[in-house]
């Protein structure tokens, strides 16, 4: 008696052949895109300089991240151009997604990794006349404003030679942040152009390439709101909601006790706080109160102080417990969840690298990745968790401690890896945190 086959979600993908959405599907998308059940809802504003629907060949799309809801935008800008957009490797063994992701031929990658198949789906695409669109900084904003593109962006641009547009938005990250997942409906304002032409790929280095997307790529969502004035209502969670994910340090007493609430951030030991209206605005509570001026740069000052730190301390450890989630091989993640939960352990970053020991399926399990391997962790949807990708397994892991984890733990090992590699070089606009300071040590041994 034969043997039922056994089911393999992952190798189905692996091989799954890839083509162009097809016009009704691109059709019929649009159509509910332009509705408040989509990208309507979000009062969009598009402006086209360059038009995709001019371009009768190969080309790739490349966009700013800035939240879960900027496909939706990018879909008013090009219709009715079809494009295959690419999303996180993971996306595809979620059950919710399963219809729209197949219907719209959306492409995977895997996050921070050399992803052969990956770049095999959108080679597929290139080769049949096709549009790829993805974001080169890998994944959306976690603080509001752009994240460095990956290592290897221009030298994968230059190798097709084809034109590459560029969407830029703003006020998507505001709609829907890292920290409050909860919808927020303001306005949001795209714009299409032509960033780089076949000539100019061919006549640029590959650190021109980068700087010039770099540059092109450098915002901030909440300054942008400081002249846009967009109002962001939230009627239901509190604007604030989480905020001590992301702004975790207080910056008058140095202690890692923000607490938010409601449309209040406040330190536990000292008092230090301000509230947060509707155009994302800080109010300190009074003139002793030491607020930067907003959640990004405050960000970006926590940064700061652990480019500092690590290189301080030559015995830097610092270990969490976790639940180790995995994606099942015969069944996809239902309930809108982004993993499903097989163990626990310790995760561990130190100038080695980052350790994980504990269980998987009920026997042992550990990870090791350096620095060169491993450069930032990936999120899924919001600071509750993080990700990575150890031997082409996607593995999610969720702090199981009390305290703000996953923000700090992003930017350590950034700047873990900053230090020891630099193969992920920081943005230009930066740069001014490390003056100074050393990076690249191991390059140099």
């Amino acid at each position: 008696m034969a043997h039922k086959k056994e089911k393999n979600l992952q190798k189905e993908l692996a091989h799954r052949k890839w083509k162009q959405p097809s016009k009704l599907a691109n059709w019929f998308y649009h159509l509910v895109d332009t509705t408040k059940l989509l990208g309507g809802k979000y009062n969009p504003e598009i402006k086209i300089i360059d038009d995709i629907n001019d371009c009768k060949g190969p080309a790739f799309i490349i966009f700013n991240h800035l939240s879960r809801r900027d496909h939706a935008f990018l879909t008013l800008a090009t219709y009715p151009r079809r494009y295959n957009m690419v999303a996180g490797y993971n996306e595809f063994f979620r059950s919710h997604l399963h219809f729209a992701f197949k219907a719209q031929r959306i492409l995977p990658k895997q996050i921070y990794v050399n992803d052969f198949n990956g770049v095999a789906a959108m080679h597929s695409i290139i080769k049949q006349g096709g549009v790829v669109a993805f974001s080169p900084e890998g994944t959306s904003s976690i603080n509001g404003h752009n994240q460095p593109i990956v290592p290897g962006t221009a030298r994968f641009l230059k190798h097709y030679g084809i034109p590459v547009y560029y969407f830029h938005m703003e006020g998507s990250y505001l709609t829907n942040t890292k920290v409050n997942e909860f919808d927020r409906i303001g306005k949001v304002f795209c714009t299409m152009s032509l960033l780089l032409s076949p000539e100019q790929l061919k006549a640029m280095t590959d650190e021109e390439i980068d700087r010039c997307i770099n540059d092109a790529f450098t915002f901030n969502d909440y300054e942008w709101n400081k002249k846009a004035r967009i109002q962001f209502k939230d009627k239901k969670h509190g604007i604030c909601r989480n905020l001590h994910d992301l702004c975790y340090k207080c910056p008058r007493c140095g202690e890692e006790a923000m607490e938010a609430e409601g449309d209040k951030i406040v330190c536990s030991k000292c008092g230090n706080g301000a509230s947060m209206d509707d155009y994302y605005d800080f109010h300190p509570f009074d003139d002793k109160c030491v607020i930067p001026e907003d959640p990004a740069k405050w960000h970006d000052w926590e940064r700061g102080e652990i480019i500092k730190e690590i290189r301080a301390n030559p015995d830097y450890s610092w270990s969490f417990p976790v639940k180790l989630g995995y994606l099942p091989k015969d069944h996809p993640v239902r309930n809108k969840k982004t993993s499903e939960i097989c163990g626990e352990g310790v995760f561990t970053i130190d100038h080695k690298g980052i350790h994980f020991e504990g269980t998987k399926l009920g026997q042992p399990f550990s990870i090791f990745m350096n620095y060169t391997e491993c450069y930032s962790l990936p999120i899924v949807t919001d600071l509750g968790a993080f990700s990575l990708y150890p031997k082409g397994e996607f593995y999610e892991f969720f702090p199981t401690c009390n305290g703000h984890i996953v923000g700090k733990a992003i930017m350590t090992v950034e700047e873990m890896s900053r230090y020891h590699t630099n193969v992920w070089k920081q943005l230009p606009n930066l740069e001014y945190l490390y003056e100074g300071m050393e990076v690249g040590i191991d390059n140099k041994k």
